[in-house]
C-alpha cells in the first residue's frame, strides 16, 4: 500500500513516513498543497494523509479539486484547527476521515487501516431535474449550461430537495435534515432560503423549480419547472 502524506511541517511529515514505513506501507512526502496536488493526481496512492493548513494551496482546495476531477482516492485529513465547522468543512469537500492535532499515531495508523479496508469510494451521482444539475461531490450546480453559485447552506436546501423531488416537504422536515434536530430558531428560515434559492435557479431562467403547497410546504418539480 503506497500512501501520500502532505505535511508542511518537515518533521512531522519524516516522522508519520517513518511511522508508515515501520507498519509496512511505502510512504512519499509532499510539502505543499501545489506539489501535494501534483503527486495525488499523478501517482498511484492508496491513500493521502492531507494536512489543511498547506502553502501554495489549502488541504480543502486540493481535495475539492481531487474529487472535481474525478479521484477518488481516500483522504484522511489532519490539520491543527479543531471545531464542528472545520470538521464539517473537511467532509464537504470529500475528505474521508478527519483527525485533530495533537493526535495518537496508534490511531492515525487505525483510521488509516479503515479507510483502506473500505477501498475506493464511487463518485456521487449526479442528481438531476431537468435542465438543473446537481454535483455532490464537487458542490457545483448548473441551470442548462450556466454554473449557478450557491452558499454552503443554499447548496445543502437545494440537495435534499433534489434528492426528494416530487415530494411535498413540510418546514419542519426540512429544517430537520437541512439544519438539524435540535434547531429552535424560527421556522420561517426554511422561507428565507427558498426564496434566495428561488432568486438564483429559478428566476433568472424564467422557471419554477420550486413550487410552494399552501398550509404544507415546498415541492422540487422533478422536470425542473
Amino acid at each position: 500500500m503506497r500512501i501520500l502524506v502532505v505535511e508542511d511541517d518537515k518533521h512531522l511529515a519524516r516522522a508519520i513516513k517513518r511511522g508508515l514505513e515501520a507498519e509496512g506501507f511505502a510512504a512519499d512526502i509532499a510539502l505543499n498543497g501545489v506539489d501535494g496536488l501534483w503527486r495525488a493526481k499523478e501517482g498511484d496512492y492508496d491513500l493521502v494523509v492531507l494536512d489543511i493548513m498547506l502553502p501554495g494551496r489549502n488541504g480543502y482546495q486540493v481535495c475539492a479539486e481531487l474529487r472535481e476531477a474525478g479521484n477518488w482516492t481516500p483522504i484522511l485529513m489532519l490539520t491543527a484547527k479543531d471545531g464542528e465547522l472545520d470538521e464539517a468543512e473537511a467532509l464537504d469537500t470529500g475528505a474521508d476521515d478527519y483527525l485533530s492535532k495533537p493526535f495518537s499515531y496508534v490511531v492515525l495508523v487505525a483510521r488509516i487501516r479503515a479507510l483502506l479496508r473500505r477501498g475506493l469510494r464511487e463518485r456521487p451521482v449526479a442528481l438531476n431535474a431537468g435542465d438543473l444539475r446537481l454535483d455532490p461531490a464537487a458542490h457545483r450546480v448548473w441551470r442548462g449550461d450556466t454554473e449557478v453559485s450557491l452558499t454552503p447552506r443554499q447548496f445543502a436546501l437545494l440537495e435534499f430537495l433534489m434528492r426528494r423531488s416530487g415530494e411535498v416537504l413540510s418546514k419542519r422536515t426540512i429544517l430537520e435534515h437541512v439544519w438539524d434536530f435540535a434547531f429552535d430558531g424560527d421556522p420561517n428560515i426554511v422561507e428565507v432560503y427558498v426564496r434566495h434559492l428561488r432568486k438564483k435557479i429559478d428566476e433568472p431562467f424564467s422557471r419554477s423549480a420550486i413550487q410552494t403547497v399552501r398550509l404544507v410546504g415546498y415541492r422540487l418539480d422533478p422536470d425542473g419547472g
